[in-house]
């Protein structure tokens, strides 16, 4: 089980993440929400031990995360909202350095890469240089890299960005099977629609803290509205957003 105790994180005097709790048991997806900047990524870069909390803690199956990195990021595979990659690698040679890193079997290891190139239709460009990819590209070397080693715990920030439609399907189903496998999903977005049909639950996040946690099921019922959209609305947007698209549209239409 992942469990986040009092998770904070400050900069200067402003709180990023403001005292995060939830639990996820093995096999739960879970569908982690809120508009930009409301400290999602924040979140999942502590939980992967890439950012240090101010306070709190993150607890994996009894053990302090933080306190045995090494250990957990053994464990965990990440795929990040913003990439961070070598580019002058091949998407081959990049593979095998994570696989490598991960302490793979090399013959495996050379195996899983092929076999991942192909399913993600880059076996003709895996041994071209990755900043000679398009963003949708370097995402799937980026899902493949969380892959290789098999992991317990996988932390999926926004990883449909750049994604084609078909392999968007193949991702959301991947989703739902690693779940029934019994690892633990948390899946950051804000692309409600595809949460909605993969987590079997839903936190929602606003200025850094938990505003919902339930499964959507529960939370429509609780607030009588037909859809996540509509939940996520009620809880964290305070505009009317046709009143928005109107006012840009009078100032687009401005004349001195």
């Amino acid at each position: 089980m992942l469990e986040l105790r009092g998770l904070t994180k400050k900069y200067g005097y402003f709180r990023a993440v403001d005292g995060v709790s939830f639990k996820v048991r093995p096999g739960e997806a879970v569908g982690y929400l809120g508009p930009n900047g409301a400290g999602k990524s924040t979140t999942i870069k502590m939980i992967a031990g890439l950012l240090e909390p101010t306070d709190g803690e993150i607890i994996y199956n009894g053990r302090n995360v933080w306190k045995n990195l090494v250990w957990f990021k053994e464990r965990v595979g990440y795929v990040p909202e913003e990439p961070a990659i070598y580019s002058h690698l091949s998407a081959y040679d990049y593979l095998l350095l994570v696989g490598r890193l991960r302490k793979q079997n090399e013959s495996v290891l050379k195996k899983k890469i092929r076999g991942f190139m192909e399913i993600f239709d880059l076996s003709g460009d895996m041994y071209s240089e990755i900043a000679s990819f398009s963003k949708g590209m370097v995402q799937k070397v980026l899902i493949s890299a969380a892959l290789l080693h098999d992991p317990e715990v996988l932390l999926l920030d926004e990883p449909l960005s750049g994604l084609d439609v078909t392999t968007a399907l193949v991702v959301r189903e991947l989703v739902r099977k690693l779940s029934e496998e019994g690892k633990i999903v948390i899946y950051s977005s804000h692309i409600l629609e595809i949460v909605e049909k993969v987590a079997s639950r839903v936190i929602i996040l606003f200025q850094g803290k938990v505003q919902a946690d339930d499964s959507v099921e529960n939370l429509r019922e609780l607030m009588k509205v037909p859809s996540l959209e509509d939940i996520f609305n009620q809880l964290v947007k305070h505009e009317d957003p046709r009143a928005l698209a109107s006012e840009l549209i009078s100032l687009m239409k401005e004349k001195p």
